[in-house]
């Protein structure tokens, strides 16, 4: 949680920074004391990023407050922000999550916004824990095109946690986020087609999927790619392929994988295990050590 809120708000700090140039510090504080909202928003940025004011948390927490209680959205993020990782305030998830929904249920709230607040909705922090809710967040997030967020839906969908289950409506949101590149959402998708489960089952279209998560170095999928290799589902039957698939995903610590490579080990010759490890050292520099 801690990692996805620094993400978010270190780009929405570098993208929305407005100094006010050409004013004295004593300028921006006189103007913000008379109530200018946009003020007091640039001049909490400031104390918060020790740029153009001396840096002080609490005088940050202190002008995106008054900015935040004019509706400020962004200010009302930030006080979120540090409530929540208790920097220039004492920690309080309860106050947190109040200004997160501030901020979320604005017309043009930010979908990494309302992700946030889904999340906190499905975890119970410092709100009681609600799936429904989370889901509705999930959603508001999700329609904005937010990869995360899409594949959360769709995991909803599919676990049914807040919603009742419907395996098209998973099918939907993980095609969406597999689109854009999410590896969780590309192996879940590729499990749909191999299982058959909201869609029209295809081991050629499950591989494709798992393919692509296991190339961007999801140890399930590298586990999956290997077990269709060595069953020939999907793809031409093939034991190098699947020993050296199944090796990357257990050097990933994946406990199945390990059990699946000791079953194509005993099934090569000498030659060909050795062109499989090589197959699986290029598999595993290419796309896991990076």
């Amino acid at each position: 949680m801690r990692i996805i809120i620094f993400l978010i708000f270190s780009s929405i700090l570098f993208s929305k920074l407005l100094l006010a140039e050409g004013l004295e510090l004593r300028d921006l504080i006189k103007s913000a004391e008379q109530g200018h909202a946009k003020t007091q928003y640039s001049l909490a940025l400031m104390y918060y990023k020790g740029q153009g004011a001396p840096q002080d948390d609490q005088e940050a927490v202190k002008w995106y407050r008054k900015a935040a209680e004019q509706g400020i959205a962004d200010a009302q993020l930030y006080l979120a922000m540090m409530y929540d990782l208790g920097q220039g305030v004492p920690r309080d998830y309860k106050e947190s999550a109040k200004w997160y929904r501030k901020a979320a249920e604005q017309e043009q709230a930010d979908g990494k916004v309302q992700f946030i607040l889904a999340i906190i909705y499905a975890r119970g922090k410092g709100v009681p824990r609600d799936e429904q809710e989370a889901t509705k967040w999930y959603r508001k997030a999700a329609e904005q095109g937010m990869a995360e967020a899409q594949y959360s839906l769709a995991l909803q969908y599919d676990l049914k946690i807040g919603v009742l289950r419907d395996d098209q409506e998973a099918v939907k949101w993980y095609r969406k986020a597999a689109e854009q590149g999410n590896a969780g959402a590309q192996l879940n998708l590729g499990s749909m087609y191999r299982e058959g489960r909201g869609i029209h089952q295809s081991d050629q279209k499950a591989v494709t999927w798992f393919r692509k998560a296991a190339e961007q170095g999801n140890a399930d999928a590298q586990f999956r790619l290997g077990s269709m290799y060595g069953l020939g589902e999907g793809v031409p039957q093939d034991h190098k392929e699947a020993y050296a698939w199944s090796n990357v995903s257990a050097a990933q610590g994946h406990r199945q994988a390990v059990e699946l490579r000791l079953l194509f080990e005993n099934r090569l010759s000498s030659k060909a295990l050795n062109e499989a490890q090589e197959l699986s050292n290029e598999y595993f520099n290419k796309y896991v050590k990076e």
